[in-house]
């Protein structure tokens, strides 16, 4: 099967052919339409999780992805041959990722049915960014009337942000740039806030003057976070993935601060996918490639200023 592989960490992500994997006990194995890029994937192929994991390569790459079960592992019942379904398929140990014509996973893994009507493109975006987002909003424990502000927002995690953060009748601040800021209101944002036109928190700190109950954020180093925290009201949470909160200094300034872990789950994505079934959650794909050009979209993606999600055509 053709894959986009790395031969060790550090090396550059190029296709491959690989044998096709069977399906073990539990396991279902999916034939891949689609894999959304994360910029995990290519944080793993620099060497992310060398310290911790013992990596089989050649490694696959990928984690997102949507595609058809082609065949079932012993005492799968759950999902069937030829469903729809999408969800998470990385196992560095095993060398296994979603960039390949056939991927493997655990039936009681983070993978579920499609939403319905969604087309594979689309399911392929959902998995981690959403997932992130949903988490993020339910770490944070958004309520109506309250304030938050979304660091990061125009990318896939913060499109999702702004609105799973709208859905909880919080008013929305989201960061971006004007060529953005109308796309992002109408994804749910109250206001928006452009970095380029100077600094966030007297831009905020102009309308909020008594500051904000709550930030997301998927982007700040540990400086830029100690700054945006000035913002919050006593008792305010902050939630980042960039693990650039010290929850231990944020509660002796009176705050909460959460490092996010993901635990990505079967019953998230069904949580997702009702939503997105009722028309409460968009996703945006801004560009699609092909297999064969996937190393170029992680470069791309690892220069930054990502405006929804790269999906690779399988």
């Amino acid at each position: 099967m053709r894959a986009i592989a790395v031969s060790e960490y550090g090396a550059t992500p190029a296709p491959t052919h690989l044998p096709r994997p069977e399906p073990g006990p539990g396991e279902i194995l999916v034939k891949m339409i689609a894999a959304g890029l994360n910029p995990v994937d290519w944080k793993i192929a620099d060497g992310m999780l060398k310290d911790s994991v013992e990596a089989r390569f050649p490694l696959i790459l990928g984690q997102d992805g949507a595609g058809v079960v082609e065949a079932v592992g012993a005492g799968v019942t759950r999902l069937r041959h030829g469903e729809q379904v999408y969800g998470m398929f990385r196992d560095v140990e095993r060398g296994i990722g979603s960039y390949a014509e056939y991927a493997l996973a655990a039936e009681d893994g983070p993978v579920a049915r499609m939403p319905a009507g969604m087309i594979y493109t689309q399911a392929a975006a959902v998995p981690t960014a959403c997932g992130t987002a949903m988490a993020m909003v339910d770490e944070a424990e958004l309520d109506t009337g309250q304030t938050v502000l979304i660091v990061g927002a125009t990318g896939g995690v913060g499109q999702a942000l702004v609105q799973l953060a709208a859905l909880t009748g919080a008013k929305v601040i989201a960061t971006a740039r004007d060529d953005m800021a109308g796309t992002i209101r109408r994804l749910g944002a109250d206001e928006t806030v452009d970095h380029s036109e100077g600094d966030l928190n007297d831009q905020v700190l102009r309308v909020h003057g008594d500051g904000i109950d709550a930030i997301l954020d998927v982007v700040s180093d540990a400086q830029g976070t100690e700054r945006l925290a000035q913002l919050l009201r006593p008792g305010g949470t902050y939630v980042s993935t960039t693990w650039s909160v010290n929850p231990d200094v944020m509660e002796a300034q009176g705050h909460r601060g959460v490092n996010h872990i993901g635990a990505p789950s079967a019953e998230m994505l069904d949580r997702l996918s009702d939503l997105i079934d009722a028309g409460e959650l968009r996703v945006t794909v801004e560009r699609e490639v092909p297999l064969e050009a996937a190393g170029d979209a992680l470069a791309d993606n690892r220069a930054g200023g990502a405006r929804g999600k790269t999906v690779i055509r399988i």
